[in-house]
């Protein structure tokens, strides 16, 4: 294991609230373009201005040292980035991190599955809105639903525990499939979470809040197809989780509108440029990049601004679904998904 070094820092901020999480874009790019989280005709971070893997894995390595446990890789779609791997399998050489996840599409697990169980990735979530195949083209625009099915039966085949799927559901778009959507997944030993949309970058493709579809809705719509009980489970992040009677298999929900969980707040952001995001939902943010390449072997000047920025980490987000505007101009994808 690579030693960390640890500082006697840990990251908390005003509130009290520990850093733990983290959670690391290292691509804005992704091969589909789903109708939530950008628009049709994308402008791209030039590459010359993201992070190298190089720059990533000094963050993450400082992170670790100052009490983060919890290492979440996303994009865009994170295994588009040319030589990804490397990445992971540094990080999972970190003495102290218990947990190297990855959010993905699934378009390139068929590939990538069996290196990334080797690197150390602990879980993965895995974005799927819809069952339909042609549902699937028209919310990811130009998707094929058959790479993503051959990616998740990859994951599975590679040993991955508790892969979670991930929707985003929007009202008379995919609402009238989350039931199938569960038993899709429980029938795999996936457990299921469902994800309000939330109102980041202007998207062009619908009206956010006549599309909202509620995670009370959501619960109200499978209770009629299953017995789902309260469940205490965590897994680092701020998905509230219901447990399936007769099974092991859980739903979750991640609410920023109809249950607000900035209280308990854990979590960072770093974009892939190197912008250290203190909120999802607010624009306190942290030149990462500036400090990396100021001081390209000193990383305690790492640490001492990543123990900085807590003091601008706000105490929630302010989301607005019936504003003209989105409050926060960034799509998803150059926020970190």
């Amino acid at each position: 294991m690579i030693a960390t070094n640890p500082d006697t820092h840990l990251l908390i901020d005003r509130f009290g609230r520990q850093v733990t999480y983290v959670r690391l874009s290292v691509t804005d790019r992704c091969d589909l373009r789903c109708v939530y989280c950008m628009s049709e005709d994308m402008t791209f971070v030039p590459r010359e201005q993201l992070l190298t893997l190089e720059e990533m894995f000094r963050l993450g390595k400082a992170f670790v040292a100052m009490g983060v446990d919890k290492l979440r890789i996303t994009g865009g779609e994170p295994l588009v980035r040319r030589n990804i791997l490397k990445l992971f399998q540094d990080l999972g050489q970190l003495d102290g991190l218990r947990d190297l996840t990855l959010t993905t599409n699934g378009t390139q697990l068929a590939r990538y599955a069996k290196d990334l169980k080797a690197a150390g990735v602990t879980r993965i979530n895995i974005s799927l809105d819809t069952l339909n195949p042609e549902r699937f083209r028209a919310l990811t625009r130009l998707g094929d639903i058959t790479k993503v099915l051959e990616g998740i039966d990859a994951a599975l085949a590679a040993g991955f525990q508790r892969i979670k799927l991930n929707a985003v559901i929007l009202k008379h778009r995919n609402h009238d499939e989350v039931l199938d959507l569960v038993n899709f997944a429980h029938q795999r030993g996936m457990d299921m979470t469902f994800i309000e949309e939330m109102p980041l970058g202007v998207i062009g493709d619908h009206d956010r809040a006549e599309a909202f579809y509620s995670s009370d809705a959501i619960l109200r719509d499978l209770r009629q197809g299953m017995v789902l009980e309260e469940s205490a489970a965590q897994t680092g992040g701020p998905a509230r989780y219901f447990q399936r009677e007769g099974s092991d298999y859980r739903v979750g929900f991640i609410s920023p509108h109809s249950h607000n969980f900035c209280d308990t707040c854990n979590r960072v952001r770093v974009t892939a440029e190197g912008r250290l995001l203190l909120c999802l939902g607010q624009e306190h943010s942290l030149d990462l990049r500036r400090v990396l390449r100021a001081h390209p072997t000193d990383d305690g000047k790492v640490r001492e601004a990543l123990l900085e920025s807590m003091a601008i980490k706000p105490q929630g987000h302010e989301f607005n679904l019936q504003a003209a505007q989105p409050m926060i101009f960034r799509h998803m994808s150059a926020t970190g998904g």
